[in-house]
């Protein structure tokens, strides 16, 4: 228990056995009661990496998506009566030694979504970060904001702690097929404020690794069409 709260802190994978072990070394046992990996229906040795290292594994049989991996990380999270639940990269990009940050403003309930921003405040060692990332995690917050009435910084960072009491709010509607890929992260951030939970940012940092070792596994195109599907979505009210 972390000053009275349980914490359950969710990584979605998809083929990361060289990084997803140094993802659950690095959670702090202190405030995080139980790591759970959420298996995208990988390939390679990721699975057995996680247990080996003590994280609980959902496997979800075949790749589905990102959005219906943390999707399923959400429903344990709820199911076990966790209060906050945290999402972090598999692929070692977040820093999970900053989890506390992110979940102080819901243990203090000033918050029902925390988003952690790497441009909020002073800008951390971002890595190898490509320019048009940069450019495009700029550029995503603007049109969220245009659409949302929001002030947010970061609206693609998927690091971030939600309570259980807006994870199972019937009205948040994460069930919908249309949310299994990345499409969830940005609904989620849009529809908890629409709903009348209080949506903060914290900055945190997000560093990217060098490309020999693997970036990302977004698709070009697709997985960017992903992310910025919903804001034509509901911002033309077609989905809400």
């Amino acid at each position: 228990m972390y000053k009275g709260s349980s914490i359950i802190a969710i990584a979605p994978v998809f083929n990361e056995e060289l990084k997803i072990g140094e993802v659950v070394r690095r959670v702090p046992r202190t405030v995080v009661d139980e790591v759970l990996v959420v298996d995208d229906g990988s390939t390679d040795g990721s699975v057995e990496v996680a247990q080996k290292e003590g994280a609980s594994v959902i496997s979800l049989g075949s790749t589905v998506g990102v959005g219906a991996a943390i999707r399923e990380g959400y429903r344990y999270a709820v199911d076990n009566g966790f209060d906050i639940a945290v999402v972090m990269a598999g692929n070692n990009k977040d820093h999970p030694e900053e989890i506390p940050q992110l979940v102080e403003p819901i243990v203090q309930g000033n918050a029902g979504l925390v988003q952690g921003s790497r441009w909020l405040g002073e800008v951390g060692d971002l890595g190898e970060m490509p320019l048009y990332r940069r450019l495009a995690t700029r550029l995503h917050p603007w049109l969220f904001n245009l659409i949302s009435g929001g002030d947010m910084t970061d609206t693609t960072n998927g690091f971030r702690a939600a309570s259980a009491k807006l994870l199972a709010d019937p009205r948040l509607g994460l069930d919908q097929e249309w949310l299994d890929e990345y499409e969830l992260e940005v609904y989620l951030l849009y529809k908890a404020r629409k709903i009348g939970y209080t949506v903060v940012e914290v900055p945190v940092t997000k560093t990217y690794p060098s490309k020999d070792l693997g970036q990302t596994k977004m698709k070009p195109i697709t997985g960017w069409w992903s992310i910025l599907r919903p804001l034509f979505l509901l911002g033309l009210r077609i989905k809400r």
